[in-house]
C-alpha cells in the first residue's frame, strides 16, 4: 500500500483516481489542483508517490516534477496526459517521473503504474 499525492486541475480526474486507488488498497494523503500547491503539499504530507497531471494553471506538471525531484531526489512521480501530450510525458520522463497514465484512466494500468513506481 502506497502514501499517494493526487496532483490534477479537475476535480473530477482527481475524484476518479482517488477511486481507483483507494479500491486498489492505497491510502490518497492529499490533493493539489496545480504545481504550486503541489510542491507544498509534497513537503507537508510526505507521500511514497505522486500522480501529476501536466497541463495545470499556475505551475505546469513537468515544472513541478524538477521542483519536487530538487528538493527529494527519491520521489516517486507517475504523470497522467491526456493522448497527444507524447512531447511533454517525454520532457517530464526526463526531469525524473518514473512511469505515466494517460487519461481517460483505466483502474488495472493506473494501478500497474504506481506498483511499477514503488
Amino acid at each position: 500500500m502506497a502514501k499517494i499525492l493526487i496532483v490534477d486541475d479537475a476535480a473530477f480526474m482527481r475524484m476518479m483516481l482517488k477511486d481507483i486507488l483507494t479500491k486498489g488498497g492505497h491510502e490518497v494523503v492529499g490533493e493539489a489542483e496545480n504545481g504550486l500547491v503541489a510542491i507544498q503539499k509534497y513537503q507537508e504530507l510526505k507521500p511514497d508517490i505522486v500522480t501529476m497531471d501536466i497541463t495545470m494553471p499556475e505551475m505546469e506538471g513537468v515544472e513541478a516534477v524538477k521542483e519536487i525531484k530538487k528538493k527529494d531526489a527519491n520521489a516517486k512521480i507517475v504523470m497522467c496526459s491526456a493522448m497527444g501530450q507524447q512531447g511533454m510525458v517525454v520532457q517530464a520522463i526526463q526531469a525524473g517521473a518514473k512511469d505515466f497514465i494517460v487519461k481517460p484512466f483505466q483502474g488495472d494500468r493506473v494501478l500497474d503504474a504506481i506498483r511499477r513506481a514503488i
